[in-house]
């Protein structure tokens, strides 16, 4: 794996999505935009990459199997089950998988539909 966080590319990640809602008719000013939420699995030795950030995406992430390893501003931290972390505009991150299970979040974030 390269050094360069802005290379890393994703590998071993399957994303599902759970559920969505249409936040147009729910609040007002939401027009255009949904809340979902996606299970990730991230296995053994994958990479959710590239350094990315979360500008007009807000979610968090709550941990169900396994470890993830977020990797932000040079720091790498290890959250298990029952562990999480917010994702807000100033989160810029790149997550892997050390471990030797799956690794499984739950990932609730606003996107811009489409």
């Amino acid at each position: 794996m390269s050094d360069d966080p802005l290379s890393i590319e994703t590998k071993g990640v399957t994303v599902q999505l759970l559920t969505s809602v249409d936040l147009g008719p729910e609040i007002e000013g939401m027009a255009g935009r949904e809340l979902r939420m996606r299970m990730v699995t991230i296995e053994p030795g994958g990479v959710f990459g590239p350094l990315h950030d979360h500008i007009d995406r807000p979610g968090t992430v709550y941990i169900l199997q396994g470890t993830i390893t977020d990797h932000r501003n040079g720091i790498a931290t290890d959250y298990g089950p029952g562990a999480g972390w917010p994702e807000d505009r100033n989160t810029m991150h790149w997550l892997e998988n050390r471990g030797t299970i799956p690794a499984v979040e739950i990932s609730v974030d606003i996107v811009r539909k489409g």
